[in-house]
């Protein structure tokens, strides 16, 4: 018979009806410049054809994906739904780890989860059949765009990208209708550095302190002194999209977290212009920030690619 089953059949579907009720979202690796393959994170709207994301790392990475999260929130507003590769899941499987902040998908999701975002996966091609055809473009166009510009660097790539994609909607994206748009209002810049973070357990030591990438972090509270929390209490690490870190312990306290050198810059006793160190205010979060320890581990054992994890692991 010439007929495809029902379960089998990826029917072509019209647009969605308005503007920001579905991003398409992928990564593509490709010699987009220089001698290296690069990775290029986009994310594309299904009803008009708008890139509004797009952001160049080493490899597919939650830094790609937060960055093009952060021009939709800071150019267009928050979007009705995600739908993005099944890969993402994939690739974190095979690591074969429980580390929280090694996982991708769930760090991505409870973004969007606090934003109000639905987020769906698909293996299929054609159902994002947008996205697909926009990396068709873009390799077919971008890398000579690249070239002629004098790109070499990720960092000036990316830079490249915020004249391009403006270029590149006017030349092949539908004409946005803001009558027909369903982004909802941007969120504030503070909100968006507290949402789009890197969440992980942690557990305070017995110097007090917390370990994070082979580096040691004592906890300050909002006057700059250090806070002392007994060993083996949980915490919650938080890396904001702005680079910085906060540590959240029972729900509700937050700290600044400080690097310990390994080794003083002056000694008190050797030093003539030694300096005893000044404890300086810190700007610590308002109570109603969306960090807790409790929801996200809950968040994190309800994603279905962590069921064979019973614990979770916390990376040195």
């Amino acid at each position: 018979s010439n007929l495809v089953a029902v379960e089998d059949a990826h029917s072509r579907r019209p647009r969605c009806a308005y503007f920001g009720e579905l991003l398409q979202m992928d990564a593509s690796s490709h010699l987009w410049f220089g001698s290296k393959k690069t990775t290029l994170h986009i994310a594309v709207d299904d009803s008009t054809g708008t890139l509004v994301g797009a952001w160049f790392d080493k490899e597919e990475t939650l830094n790609g994906y937060y960055h093009v999260f952060h021009q939709i929130l800071k150019n267009y507003g928050i979007p009705y739904k995600f739908l993005t590769d099944r890969r993402t899941v994939f690739t974190y499987k095979q690591k074969n780890t429980s580390a929280l902040d090694e996982d991708t998908y769930t760090q991505f999701a409870y973004a969007c989860k606090q934003l109000g975002v639905e987020l769906d996966c698909t293996s299929i091609p054609q159902a994002k059949g947008r996205v697909e055809r926009m990396f068709q473009t873009l390799q077919s166009r971008l890398p000579l765009e690249l070239r002629l510009a004098g790109v070499t660097s990720l960092k000036t790539a990316n830079e490249f990208l915020n004249s391009y994609i403006k270029e590149f909607n006017a030349k092949f994206a539908l004409p946005i209708n803001s009558s027909k748009s369903v982004f909802e209002t941007q969120p504030s810049d503070e909100k968006i550095n507290q949402i789009l973070s890197v969440l992980t357990q942690r557990t305070i030591d017995s110097g007090h302190c917390i370990q994070h990438h082979k580096h040691y972090y004592r906890l300050l509270d909002q006057n700059g002194f250090q806070v002392h929390y007994k060993k083996g209490t949980k915490a919650l690490l938080i890396e904001s999209y702005d680079e910085q870190k906060f540590c959240c312990v029972n729900d509700t306290n937050i700290y600044v977290l400080e690097e310990i050198p390994m080794h003083q810059a002056k000694s008190k006793d050797l030093d003539v212009d030694y300096m005893k160190h000044k404890p300086k205010k810190q700007n610590i979060p308002a109570t109603n920030h969306p960090w807790r320890l409790s929801g996200f581990l809950n968040f994190a054992k309800k994603q279905q690619h962590r069921f064979h994890f019973d614990t979770v692991t916390e990376t040195a």
